[in-house]
């Protein structure tokens, strides 16, 4: 559902895009001649958006053993992604916990994409990244350590106020039963978890997975539409956070 969503977002962004200019100069190759022709196209693919960004986000689950099993079991939305790297196992996992944000390419460029809801409702937030560690766990902003089995898995936990994600306080987590037993109204809590496969000759396949569930239908239907325009920013985000960490961990070694 979650690739239907974006599809149809990114479809519809496009669509109306060409219908706009097409109002303000018919798009003969494309065969809209006329502004009104223009201003239907703009209708329809704002409509096409507006499905996409509304489709309903079911409840996936995973019975699996990972840490990121048992502590989000159930989730609205999640990404995955891998990569190799030849380096040993403590030293990839010192990599993840070191990378500062001047390793991470595009990353100031998508935070500043990011705060954009915060700074439109008029909302004081941080629109760059600290020069700190990025996976620093600070429970006074909701972050934190949810478990680690060393030179295998880490996996950290985020609690936010939806309509905070991008700045703005959050609630203080002082460890993994806090986490789990979070539940309240207008907040996502979120997972990021990274685990190691040996794919033999020294090389490692590190993947990291992002779960997020919703704690009420309302903030579930705000972020569905939320999720699905940031995704592609999102998943960008991710491959270049592991290209930092192949980089630094096979300098290291």
């Amino acid at each position: 559902m979650t690739a239907m969503g974006v599809l149809l977002v990114y479809a519809g962004a496009l669509t109306a895009l060409a219908g706009l200019v097409a109002i303000l100069k018919p798009l003969r190759f494309l065969r809209i001649r006329t502004r009104r022709a223009g201003g239907l196209v703009l209708a329809m693919g704002l409509g096409v958006g507006l499905v996409g960004a509304a489709l309903p986000a079911r409840v996936q689950r995973s019975p699996g053993s990972l840490l990121i099993d048992r502590f989000m079991p159930e989730y609205h939305f999640n990404e995955v992604h891998s990569i190799r790297i030849q380096a040993p196992p403590d030293t990839i996992f010192r990599s993840i916990r070191a990378v500062t944000p001047a390793e991470v390419r595009w990353l100031r460029t998508l935070y500043w994409i990011r705060s954009l809801p915060a700074r439109i409702g008029g909302t004081t937030s941080r629109t760059s990244p600290e020069p700190e560690p990025i996976l620093d766990p600070e429970p006074d902003s909701g972050t934190v350590i949810l478990g680690e089995e060393p030179g295998r898995e880490l996996l950290f936990g985020l609690i936010g106020q939806f309509s905070k994600l991008a700045g703005g306080a959050r609630p203080r987590i002082e460890g993994p039963q806090q986490f789990l037993a979070f539940h309240h109204p207008d907040q996502i809590k979120a997972t990021m978890g990274f685990w190691l496969r040996d794919e033999g000759g020294g090389w490692w396949r590190l993947t990291t997975e992002t779960r997020v569930l919703a704690l009420d239908p309302s903030t579930r239907r705000k972020f569905s539409a939320y999720w699905r325009v940031i995704y592609p920013g999102s998943s960008l985000l991710r491959r270049t956070f592991l290209a930092a960490v192949k980089r630094r961990a096979e300098a290291a070694s």
